[in-house]
């Protein structure tokens, strides 16, 4: 629940500038779908249960919630200055559009997202290799975030290594996190709000780890409503090993390109991905994974296991499952539960 120290709360925006449209390439793999419900299981009223339970709605035939399909608002930037609404076309457009290639988007990323991105990140998290502090990047602000801007468009801009540390596992063992410079992280920031726009139209219901309005309660809440109201007789709880470390840029890369034709926002992640880690003063070349900590990780992983695990599911669901079968996913971590053994195992 942890995995990304510098998670912001900002979602994706809703009003503003027609969206860049791009060509489509039929996918096949972006069907529709409401977020799945979720319930207080602490003694909630029976009126504010009805409105919230239902896990996996649509799949088990029952009209979603309004609560479930509502839309979150964008937060202001702590300066008071609003988050840049140019991405409410951009959302309806990945919405109207399941297979759209979304071609231009980096003029999304301005000196005002980069500040809100800025305000969004912890004022004392630990510097990455560039040594800068929040309160040192603050001073001289909007000087500071003008030319990361133009140096972003123009091309220049250089993604630092991440710095290296280790956090202890409740197991004993030592969990490797990346720091990123202050800049990537902004930067970073930025690039999320843009995407969110898109994904959080694709991603499905049961996916709650990382996301703009969900939590990690939530997602409990989910597994509860679907033990206590379901025919759920075998539970498999499943966790990826070193999913973060592990994950494969080549298909990374393949499933971005899915949703994204822009050249320039498929060069920052791979700046990003391509950056190596700084331990101990000496640099080493990244070629897998995304470093647990930087701000694009989440993002990239729920991408990842969409492709890779939530679209899995849900055909297989619905070609070869039988009896009832809901899943809930937060992160690398899942809880497919089944009315049946060997579909729970199968899963």
């Amino acid at each position: 629940m942890h995995e990304n120290r510098e998670t912001s709360s900002l979602a994706a925006s809703k009003k503003g500038s027609p969206a860049g449209e791009g060509n489509s390439r039929k996918t096949g793999m972006n069907g529709g779908e409401e977020s799945d419900g979720v319930v207080i299981p602490m003694n909630p009223s029976n009126k504010a249960t009805e409105q919230q339970a239902g896990v996996a709605e649509k799949e088990e035939g029952r009209t979603p919630t309004k609560e479930n399909i509502s839309q979150h608002r964008t937060p202001p930037a702590q300066d008071g200055r609003g988050v840049s609404q140019g991405l409410a076309g951009v959302r309806k457009i990945a919405k109207e559009r399941k297979q759209e290639r979304f071609t231009t988007l980096l003029h999304h990323l301005t000196v005002a997202s980069l500040r809100a991105s800025f305000h969004a990140l912890k004022k004392n998290a630990v510097p990455g290799v560039d040594g800068v502090s929040w309160q040192e990047y603050e001073d001289g602000l909007e000087d500071r975030l003008t030319d990361l801007k133009d140096r972003i468009h123009r091309g220049v801009y250089r993604a630092q290594p991440s710095l290296r540390i280790y956090i202890p596992k409740a197991d004993g063992r030592q969990r490797p996190i990346g720091i990123a410079a202050l800049e990537d992280k902004i930067v970073q920031q930025a690039v999320v709000t843009i995407l969110n726009a898109i994904y959080e139209v694709d991603f499905r219901g049961f996916s709650y780890g990382f996301r703009p309005g969900r939590s990690p309660h939530q997602a409990l809440d989910a597994l509860n409503v679907g033990i206590q109201r379901k025919r759920v007789n075998w539970i498999l709880d499943a966790d990826i090993r070193s999913f973060f470390d592990q994950m494969g840029h080549e298909w990374l890369h393949k499933f971005i390109q899915h949703r994204i034709a822009d050249k320039r926002i498929l060069r920052l992640i791979q700046k990003w991905l391509k950056a190596g880690v700084s331990e101990d003063d000496e640099w080493s070349e990244t070629k897998v994974g995304t470093p647990q900590g930087a701000v694009i990780s989440p993002l990239l992983a729920n991408i990842y296991l969409h492709y890779v695990f939530d679209l899995w599911l849900e055909a297989w669901r619905k070609k070869a499952a039988q009896g009832e079968m809901i899943a809930v996913r937060f992160a690398d971590d899942r809880v497919p539960r089944a009315q049946r053994a060997e579909r729970a195992c199968s899963v």
